[in-house]
């Protein structure tokens, strides 16, 4: 099951790296911060797997009680950190009243997110719940985090897409700054 879930990891990170290069690069030139947000989670979720990569590396050892309450913190900063960009980058866009350009690369990438995402959320609670592994769980969070993120998007884009409600995406990224934190908080009242 550990091989299992080092797998998933290494998949995960490989996936986010790719989709985050291809998001952020798409959310600047139509000027979507939900998609360079969505983006930067990407690579908040690589963050999220390497240490998941390094607890997992850690199964079995002398340290790995000390391994899972450091990686369930890491975890919980990078809910945190992307929180606060997300949230900074929403409120200028607003205020500056900087209109994105309607994104078909937004509304399709949050798609492909979704059916990616799923499998992976099902398949690390899974192998988490089995071996009581609290960090691979919270891991999980984030993949579902990615679904919502990418449903959030979806709506975002899709309204400025076919409406030309160009607050729609600052909106859809104040949303997904509140559900990051959500997850955030509650990583750190893991019991220890």
């Amino acid at each position: 099951m550990i091989r299992k879930a080092l797998w998933l990891e290494y998949f995960t990170v490989g996936y986010n790296i790719l989709e985050g290069l291809v998001s952020i690069l798409a959310g600047l030139a139509t000027g979507s911060i939900a998609l360079v947000g969505f983006g930067s989670d990407s690579f908040i979720e690589s963050f999220s797997g390497g240490i998941m990569i390094w607890r997992l590396r850690k199964s079995g050892g002398r340290e790995e009680k000390k391994a899972e309450t450091r990686a369930i913190r890491a975890i919980a900063v990078s809910f945190f950190l992307l929180a606060a960009y997300v949230i900074f980058e929403a409120v200028k866009k607003l205020y500056c009243q900087e209109i994105p350009q309607p994104s078909v690369w937004g509304i399709g990438i949050a798609c492909f997110s979704i059916a990616i995402m799923i499998p992976i959320f099902i398949w690390k609670r899974r192998i988490g719940r089995q071996k009581n592994i609290k960090s691979l769980l919270i891991d999980a969070k984030q993949g579902l985090a990615c679904m919502c993120l990418s449903a959030t998007m979806l709506i975002g884009v899709g309204l400025n897409y076919l409406c030309n409600w160009w607050w729609a995406d600052p909106v859809a990224a104040i949303i997904i700054a509140g559900f990051l934190t959500k997850e955030g908080c509650e990583a750190l009242k893991e019991p220890q």
